[in-house]
């Protein structure tokens, strides 16, 4: 392939589109996509969930086209972009990310802010840092939104990690896995990703379940 072809296929490259990024890109493009997805607020649209288990499933050599991604590089770069990303948006919001957040004319970036900050009231800093991970939006919002509101940059730190290794190679090992046991698995790529983006948002259910329910009973015992 001539550079200027190789060029022109980059330029084309469809960005909500994980396939198209990982064959444009490949592991440079996961640490790129994760730091924007959870560095910088224009980042809320892109495909995180669905980049990291189709990069890992392509890890196994299972895509069309022959793409394979070295797994190895892959896992490092995945983690990179994740933790480097929500650090530096921890760090902008420390800086002046409520002003950015007011600037913003973006619903769904409003709705994700509302969305964090009652994270991080409800379930403290380290439960909130970890399970906005899973949610989309709400991850890339809730990093600048902890440096805006104060959260210890040591507590967020922590929890960040946690959170972001748990997110990144768990879902890049999951897509490895599968890869690995079922056979042309890739042809049923799409009703996967939905399913991972649905099992991704189960431990934020479950916090809301809990918390709801501990808000009834209170407010039983209070009546009775």
């Amino acid at each position: 392939m001539t550079p200027s072809i190789h060029l022109s296929s980059q330029l084309a490259v469809d960005v909500l589109d994980a396939r198209s990024l990982l064959s444009a890109f490949g592991v440079l493009g996961v640490a790129t996509v994760l730091f924007a997805e959870t560095g910088l607020l224009i980042g809320f649209f892109l495909p995180g969930d669905s980049l990291l288990f189709t990069a890992g499933l392509l890890a196994t050599g299972s895509g069309r086209g022959g793409l394979r991604l070295p797994l190895g590089p892959l896992l490092i770069a995945a983690a990179v972009g994740a933790l480097a990303g929500a650090q530096i948006g921890y760090l902008i919001g420390r800086k002046g990310g409520a002003t950015l957040l007011a600037r913003s004319r973006s619903r769904r970036i409003h709705e994700g802010a509302r969305r964090a900050q009652v994270l991080l009231e409800r379930y403290g800093y380290g439960k909130a840092v970890v399970l906005a991970r899973f949610v989309p939006v709400v991850r890339t919002v809730l990093n600048p939104m902890a440096g805006a509101l104060g959260v210890p940059l040591r507590t967020f730190t922590l929890w960040q990690v946690v959170g972001g290794l748990a997110w990144s190679l768990g879902l890049t090992l999951a897509g490895y896995a599968l890869g690995s046991s079922v056979p042309n698995v890739d042809r049923y790529l799409l009703p996967l990703v939905a399913l991972i983006v649905v099992v991704s948002l189960l431990p934020l259910a479950a916090e809301l379940y809990r918390a709801r329910r501990a808000a009834n009973a209170q407010t039983t015992e209070v009546r009775g």
